[in-house]
């Protein structure tokens, strides 16, 4: 059994992450900053920030937990734990060490948030003005992106990190898919529905017009004012703002759009497993978290496929 310090377990977890894991940028430095506060949390404690494993006991994580308890959702809390958690399970598996100090350290009970999503009524009439706006705007380029955002993040259900990533090259338009690099690269390719399709031959087409050899000029898909890569957290800010613009005062994020897809599909009677493929989820239970299953809907499917269903 190797003797490790805290230092050089957490540069091996990280590296593994990176290297064996492929964990996305944002996965890696949420990793990185848990375990840096750890560290230093170690380090003041025992006045060594060399320490070795062996001193890392229960008591010491439930004593980090505690100094962070005023400043950190439990959220943040269950986050820390389940990140130092994975380390030792990481140290366990590699014969590095040979215990797991967090797994006895109960896991701070969260309430779980169901998240905001729109119903077919709403998303229609959202999407309908953004195709009116866009074709009744004469040649406007981003009245044209905006549509073809939300557009294909409704018709894929892709993240929007996911889409803003996009390349011209990416999308399909004969079989109607998109291919998309999702979280730790991940590949996947996803349907895309007739009238994204639509919608972001029309932006293209726009985008062409107002700017000659725009479309050469950079393979991004979505672009921002300057002709770079538009960011995620402008396609949030555009959709607060064309939500407000077509009479919806509902809080909403890209990512509501991606849980309404999910959801909107398996009220319709989609397979879970195949929302999970094209959500691109490792686990069905990700997936399931993603869903707000209508009662009516489901005792209907109920009704309509168990074979001692009192209805039938």
């Amino acid at each position: 059994m190797q003797s490790l310090t805290w230092d050089e377990a957490e540069a091996r977890f990280l590296k593994y992450l990176q290297r064996e894991r492929n964990v996305s940028k944002e996965t890696l430095r949420a990793y990185a900053g848990d375990l840096r506060q750890f560290g230093r949390f170690l380090a003041e404690k025992e006045g060594n920030p060399g320490s070795g494993l062996d001193r890392i006991s229960p008591d010491v994580i439930r004593s980090f937990l505690a100094s962070v308890h005023q400043k950190l959702e439990k959220t943040s809390r269950a986050r820390k734990l389940s990140t130092l958690r994975s380390l030792f399970r990481y140290l366990n598996s590699s014969g590095m060490f040979a215990d797991n100090p967090a797994e006895l350290v109960a896991h701070p009970k969260v309430k779980q948030k169901m998240p905001h999503f729109l119903l077919v009524d709403a998303i229609f009439h959202f999407l309908d003005s953004l195709a009116n706006s866009a074709t009744r705007a004469g040649i406007s380029w981003r009245k044209a992106r905006n549509w073809a955002i939300f557009e294909s993040l409704y018709s894929t259900g892709i993240r929007v990190s996911e889409l803003v990533g996009l390349e011209q090259a990416d999308v399909s338009y004969t079989e109607e898919t998109v291919q998309v690099f999702g979280k730790g690269a991940r590949e996947r390719i996803v349907p895309i529905g007739r009238k994204a399709i639509d919608a972001l031959g029309f932006y293209l087409r726009a985008l062409d017009f107002q700017f000659p050899g725009a479309l050469a000029s950079s393979p991004a898909l979505f672009r921002n004012a300057r002709g770079g890569r538009l960011s995620a957290r402008s396609v949030d800010r555009i959709l607060k703002a064309e939500m407000i613009a077509c009479g919806l005062w509902q809080h909403l994020s890209p990512h509501g759009l991606r849980h309404s897809f999910a959801t909107h599909l398996l009220n319709a009677g989609a397979d879970l497993r195949a929302i999970q493929e094209m959500l691109g989820h490792r686990n069905l239970s990700t997936t399931q978290r993603y869903t707000h299953v209508d009662m009516n809907q489901l005792m209907k499917v109920y009704d309509a496929s168990h074979p001692r269903s009192r209805k039938k």
